[in-house]
């Protein structure tokens, strides 16, 4: 099956090129520029947000740019992401903003865009440093600071527990920028409140795979305090642990993102907290700045976009 799967999706990749290779197959109708979102995993609420607020802003400057989105199936698919980056560059797109599902694996492909004339902009996930000097790419990232958002929501929970604390954290994806950022920060003010980590382990963003990880930490440590997550999704699947296993009100579950889901849980009390990256912005905040730098008005630098610490009080 998984064989079939993937010459299927290389039969949609040829056929694709193949059109875009014949005179006028994929070239402009007009001088607006073509602008291409490549996100991570549309399964994840965070990123459909996110399209929809890169939709909505195209929707008011129609008449400034051209936008095509796509989106992985999963957080892990880096070959799908890849893949999607070469079919733009083959439509002969003017921007790239993209959300790598890999640090470092999609900076080569982007490389190559940018060789051939394309604007690329990074937003959510971080480039890795060294890769980016290695393949001499100057790639700006627009996003948050994510350690500091994870710190935010671990020094709110720092401030309920006391020192001795027994918590657990469930990572990002290991490979990505912003997962690994936002472990850190959680174990900054874990370790500085004097909280004891009995357990960091990856849930690769996935709420499946986070439950069964909340599942084995709840048996193993009955006087578990608390389990940070380094997204809501993964939140979901540790607060559907914790009622499994009749522990809702004994053990704190703290989350990152701010989706729907998350708020709900926030007002029934059964999520202490999580961050907001602004999903619905953080796109077009890539997109206006990839549109700056096609003007000629914006040089490749780093922004930083807001995070804010959400509580049931906040909502």
């Amino acid at each position: 099956m998984n064989g079939l799967k993937r010459l299927a999706r290389w039969c949609l990749w040829v056929s694709l090129v193949t059109i875009c290779a014949f005179p006028g197959g994929c070239r402009k109708q007009d001088d607006k520029p073509r602008v291409a979102l490549v996100m991570k995993s549309l399964a994840n609420e965070f990123f459909k947000t996110m399209e929809e607020g890169a939709k909505a802003h195209h929707e008011q400057h129609r008449d400034q740019y051209h936008l095509e989105v796509v989106g992985i199936k999963d957080e892990t698919d880096v070959t799908q992401q890849i893949q999607y980056v070469e079919l733009m560059m083959a439509k002969g797109v003017d921007a790239l903003v993209i959300a790598p599902a890999d640090s470092k694996a999609l900076v080569p492909v982007c490389k190559r865009a940018m060789d051939a004339g394309i604007i690329v902009v990074n937003i959510d996930n971080k480039f890795d440093a060294e890769v980016l000097k290695d393949k001499e790419a100057v790639i700006p990232f627009v996003g948050p600071d994510n350690r500091k958002g994870a710190r935010l929501a671990a020094a709110h929970l720092a401030a309920r527990l006391k020192a001795g604390d027994k918590v657990a954290l469930i990572e990002g994806a290991p490979n990505a920028f912003n997962g690994i950022q936002r472990k850190l920060g959680f174990e900054d003010a874990m370790t500085g409140g004097g909280m004891n980590i009995v357990s960091s382990q990856t849930g690769y963003w996935e709420t499946d795979k986070a439950q069964p990880i909340a599942s084995a930490l709840i048996n193993e440590h009955p006087d578990l305090k608390a389990i940070l997550c380094a997204n809501d999704s993964m939140a979901l699947g540790a607060v559907a642990a914790l009622k499994a296993a009749g522990k809702a009100k004994d053990i704190h579950v703290v989350g990152f993102d701010n989706i729907a889901a998350a708020q709900r849980l926030l007002t029934e009390g059964r999520l202490l907290c999580t961050v907001d990256q602004h999903a619905d912005k953080l796109a077009l905040y890539g997109i206006e700045y990839a549109l700056e730098m096609l003007a000629g008005r914006a040089a490749p630098a780093d922004k930083e976009t807001p995070v804010d610490l959400i509580t049931a009080d906040a909502l």
